[in-house]
């Protein structure tokens, strides 16, 4: 199936939404952790009476959270490159071997960029 054979416009909304919805997602999880860990602590990490359960769940969720983010803020550059994309033609070919990614992998995940032969051989 070539690029042909894709349905661009319903991608491409479907890309969209997931931008909007990634972009919140990134803004909610930058507001949610604006400081550092200590900051976040005050005193409880800083002084002399640390509750060490108060302090690792903390870390944990900080952790977490940062995690989140991150993936987040990588599927939204993934998204992004995907419309870039969409607007110059290109969208659906695999970055690996040129051949199309295929539109059921697209349909699945529309910001894919490798065919799923490749991304299979990546992730090995």
């Amino acid at each position: 199936m070539g690029a042909a054979d894709i349905d661009t416009d319903g991608l491409r909304r479907r890309l969209e939404e997931e931008h909007a919805r990634l972009t919140a997602a990134v803004r909610f999880l930058e507001r949610e952790n604006p400081g550092s860990l200590e900051d976040e602590l005050g005193e409880v990490a800083a002084g002399n009476d640390n509750h060490l359960g108060d302090l690792a769940t903390a870390t944990y969720d900080r952790e977490l959270d940062e995690s989140l983010e991150e993936g987040a803020q990588q599927t939204l550059d993934d998204v992004e490159l995907a419309l870039r994309k969409l607007d110059e033609g290109s969208y659906g070919v695999c970055e690996v071997c040129g051949e199309p990614v295929g539109a059921a992998r697209l349909s699945a995940i529309p910001w894919a960029r490798l065919c799923i032969d490749d991304q299979r051989r990546r992730d090995a």
